[in-house]
């Protein structure tokens, strides 16, 4: 009774919070009432006996059970994601990610220098059972860009997005609701409504040109293997913790940047519109998406327009892509209009920049940029189409941390290409290729587990995200791929009539000052700490599978 009245006389003092809680029944001694609040109870460690911590910050001693673990840092100027931290209970879910699936937290020292180091692919987003961490919010700035009559918004869309923005209405996990997004997205007031898999197969067209280069040896100072570049989080990672190995990143430009840059530039002169008054708006199952849309190199339109019209026209051209919003803002925003979703005609993507391939879909799911490639090197090579089995290429596909296979290609030779998902188990690769003893020619990146479909803005249809409806989320891509009219990227028809009427080629020129990119160091910002022999973690979580099985 006497510890009741002590709680009540504390409760009735001040406005209690979750962190406020846990202090004051640290204060009162209540060790044993602690172990039904903090709800993040590690078994493994109660079982081994571990008395676990507390942050210095109770300023209590440290013999509290291990219901308290922490969390990651967050730049309060973070562009991806942000945390409440009335939500947060310090249950240390996002350390657990943050650490043993992307090997990011714990893998520098500090104090830190310039960079409260992240790599924005919000995971931990995904992981937080209370939902303090979530995207940086901006579909205010999209609706105010709606609301301008001076403005014409262009959204395009991520292949991903089509097969898990059904959740957020009730639907199934991998329900197919492409035609629904874009009538949605028409209901909202955007102008045009474009497909961000027409720039997934732009992005095929240049990647497996610079691949075929490097094999070649065509293009000095860029060794083998070839590393994707689709995955902005990924990018950031290799910047921070193996710089030395930027020259094997691909100088091709994601397929969000891809697009941007091409609206602003081809298909505002095709379609008579002034570029200063595009807004570029992306839907995403990306958070890393935001930060990348705002990398100082991604403004190539402006650039495109300042040799054209002169700097006075051009300084009014705002970045390629402006505004970016997760699968979850978008949902947001169709409930916010009190849309109907799930009863939605189905309505097709306007035209110029609204086709795609099945190899462009796949884009959406780990190894599925590696098979699209594949798919048009073959072509590009031998002139042929690819036989039936690089059109279902199983080694690569899957969840599997670390996949790879070797293809034959007439004139080319053997192939071997590797597939990576989430950051620490990619490390294993990184470290053979920093070795001088990679076997590979091409190496696909993702930093989230399952790729994008599993990307950090994500519908939470489990919490962690259970592999269940990353398969389904997968399963669904892979059979919208099967059943497409065009399965390799140079087949899209709106892709050959921007080579003919705009880019010239691939790696033409133009395509050079508008698809490519280069990529930046940041050794500078941290001190990597590299992890033992003994310390791999993700082995336990993502066990690799190294044995080419073409």
């Amino acid at each position: 009774m006497e510890v009741e009245k002590l709680l009540e006389e504390a409760l009735k003092q001040k406005e209690v919070t979750r962190r406020t809680f846990l202090k004051m029944m640290a204060g009162l001694g209540l060790a044993g009432l602690a172990g039904s609040v903090g709800g993040c109870l590690r078994q493994h460690e109660v079982a081994a006996g571990g008395e676990g911590w507390l942050p210095y910050q109770y300023d209590v001693a440290g013999t509290w059970p291990a219901h308290v673990r922490g969390r990651v840092p967050i730049d309060p100027s973070n562009p991806s994601i942000m945390r409440d931290d009335r939500k947060c209970i310090l249950c240390g879910q996002c350390l657990e990610i943050c650490h043993r699936v992307q090997s990011v937290y714990g893998y520098y020292e500090l104090p830190i220098r310039d960079d409260i180091v992240c790599i924005n692919c919000g995971q931990c987003s995904l992981a937080c059972p209370t939902g303090a961490i979530q995207e940086r919010d901006d579909t205010e700035k999209v609706l105010k860009a709606l609301k301008d009559p001076n403005k014409f918004v262009v959204v395009q869309t991520a292949p991903s997005i089509r097969v898990a923005l059904g959740e957020e209405f009730g639907m199934p996990p991998g329900t197919w609701v492409t035609g629904k997004m874009v009538a949605a997205l028409r209901r909202l007031g955007f102008h045009a409504v474009l497909d961000t898999n027409f720039a997934a197969d732009l992005t095929i067209m240049e990647e497996a040109t610079e691949l075929i280069k490097r094999i070649k040896g065509e293009l000095p100072g860029r060794p083998l293997p070839q590393f994707t570049s689709c995955s902005p989080g990924w990018v950031k990672f290799c910047e921070y913790f193996y710089p030395d190995l930027l020259p094997h990143v691909s100088s091709c430009k994601s397929p969000q940047q891809m697009f941007g840059a091409t609206v602003k530039t081809y298909y505002a002169e095709k379609r008579g519109i002034d570029p200063r008054k595009i807004v570029s708006v992306s839907i995403m199952p990306c958070t890393a998406k935001k930060f990348e849309a705002q990398r100082p190199e991604m403004i190539s339109a402006r650039k495109y327009w300042e040799k054209k019209k002169g700097p006075d026209f051009a300084k009014d051209v705002t970045r390629d892509v402006d505004i970016v919003l997760t699968t979850r803002e978008l949902a947001k925003l169709i409930k916010q209009a009190k849309i109907d979703f799930p009863r939605l005609p189905d309505e097709d993507f306007d035209p110029l920049m609204g086709k795609c391939t099945g190899g462009a879909i796949i884009f959406g799911a780990s190894g599925g940029v590696m098979e699209a490639a594949i798919r048009t090197a073959y072509f590009f090579i031998t002139g042929k189409e690819p036989p039936p089995q690089l059109l279902d290429l199983k080694p690569i596909r899957g969840l599997a941390s670390v996949k790879e296979a070797a293809v034959d290609i007439p004139g080319a030779g053997t192939i071997r290409v590797a597939v990576c998902q989430g950051m620490a188990a990619s490390r294993q690769v990184l470290d053979i290729v920093r070795a001088g003893k990679a076997p590979w020619h091409f190496v696909e990146f993702m930093a989230c587990p399952g790729g994008c479909e599993s990307g950090g803005g994500q519908p939470r249809s489990s919490v962690p995200q259970a592999n269940e409806v990353r398969a389904k989320r997968t399963a669904s891509l892979y059979a919208a791929d099967a059943r497409w009219v065009w399965r390799e990227s140079h087949e899209n028809p709106d892709i050959l009539k921007v080579y003919q009427d705009f880019y010239g080629h691939p790696m033409s020129e133009l395509a050079e000052e508008l698809l490519h990119t280069h990529y930046t160091s940041r050794a500078d910002k941290l001190k990597a700490i590299q992890p033992s022999e003994k310390e791999k973690p993700w082995e336990q979580y993502y066990p690799a599978r190294l044995t080419p099985e073409i």
